[in-house]
């Protein structure tokens, strides 16, 4: 098979699809690599580094998706890839597409195979693909939130973990998977006093037992989420549901009643967002003010640390792309029903559930899809 990897194109995306030890990888399995000129700047890798490995560099990104039989990114493709793509064209990537009908219809029209890591599951239920890209934006969540609350950065002023004599900032988070309980990790790690909501008592139960007193955990309520917002200086959101849209649990009453320069963090803003108020934005803008809210809800948190973030991703996608490739996208995913979870989309049809409920899209089966092709 060959294989390609564009240069990422998302407003301040500096990942990338693959790097030098993945190409060399798949050379070895006996394929081929086209990877765009510059792809691995971002993270500290030439062109040359991608050449020792054995990958063909190409200069544009058209090259490459005209080349390949299979492409590796990292973010959603955007209009102009979405043009490039076409009909037996294997695209692994997220992909997010329950909140985004316009790029939905893009694949959709594309006739391509579009297969979402956000969606390829476990054994135990987890999203092995999503899981190190959550681990960094809970990590980054904090970090992020800090500095906007900085006064000069728009926010009340205050420092998270507080000083003698000083009350620390109060954090709370909405949400106790892993990028909640990276979240978690990071504002405890820095003094903040940290409350975690979440609507399943034995992940309560875990949390408590790896925090102790150090962490308040609290059932998920709207009760809950009206009392702990009002008095919070720093709110993240981190909730999932696999592939659907986030809910909104916090309304916009919700932060007209929030302290002036007090902070949230979207981190699921990539399915939507679940604050009433949030919009996307991006890492050149990454802020804007509601109620006197500061507002973060930057799409790709992880690409702020590219470097971090690719290695931490390619480790995970590595095992999946050498399948597809060495069996091709039907057998990789009959032989691998979690594999087969990640297909969004296949030859005009969608073939996940919560995506094609959340737009109204006819439903196909992966596996109905798999024994159709």
């Amino acid at each position: 098979m060959k294989v390609g990897v564009p240069k990422e194109i998302k407003t301040l995306e500096f990942r990338v699809g693959m790097t030098p030890a993945g190409v060399r990888e798949l050379v070895h399995d006996g394929h081929e690599v086209v990877v765009e000129t510059g792809a691995g700047l971002g993270i500290g890798m030439h062109d040359a580094d991608y050449e020792k490995a054995g990958a063909t560099v190409l200069p544009t990104a058209a090259d490459v998706f005209a080349a390949a039989d299979m492409i590796v990114k990292v973010k959603e493709p955007q209009p102009v890839e979405c043009a490039r793509l076409r009909e037996n064209q294997v695209l692994f990537t997220y992909l997010h597409l329950a909140p985004d009908p316009v790029q939905a219809k893009a694949l959709v029209d594309s006739g391509c195979t579009a297969v979402a890591y956000e969606t390829v599951t476990a054994d135990d239920g987890t999203l092995p693909l999503l899981t190190p890209m959550s681990e960094v934006a809970g990590r980054l969540s904090i970090q992020a939130g800090a500095y906007h609350l900085q006064k000069a950065n728009g926010g009340r002023g205050v420092l998270l973990g507080g000083v003698p004599g000083v009350l620390p900032a109060k954090v709370v988070i909405i949400g106790g998977g892993v990028s909640g309980t990276n979240a978690a990790d990071m504002a405890i790690g820095l003094g903040a006093e940290v409350s975690i909501l979440d609507r399943s008592l034995p992940r309560l139960r875990e949390i408590d037992d790896i925090w102790g007193g150090r962490i308040h955990t609290v059932y998920s309520t709207k009760q809950a989420i009206d009392e702990l917002t009002e008095d919070a200086d720093l709110v993240i959101g981190a909730v999932l549901i696999a592939g659907a849209a986030a809910p909104k649990l916090v309304s916009a009453d919700h932060i007209r009643d929030m302290r002036p320069g007090s902070v949230i963090v979207d981190i699921s803003i990539d399915q939507g967002g679940c604050f009433e108020t949030s919009r996307a934005t991006t890492h050149a803008e990454p802020t804007y003010a509601v109620d006197e809210v500061v507002h973060y809800c930057v799409t790709n948190m992880p690409g702020a640390v590219p470097r971090t973030s690719t290695f931490a991703l390619t480790n995970a996608t590595l095992p999946f792309v050498k399948d597809l490739a060495n069996h091709g996208w039907r057998e990789a995913m009959a032989r691998d029903p979690h594999l087969a979870n990640g297909l969004n989309v296949h030859a005009g049809r969608i073939n996940h559930e919560a995506v094609a409920r959340d737009l109204d899209y006819r439903y196909l089966s992966a596996e109905d899809a798999i024994k159709a092709a």
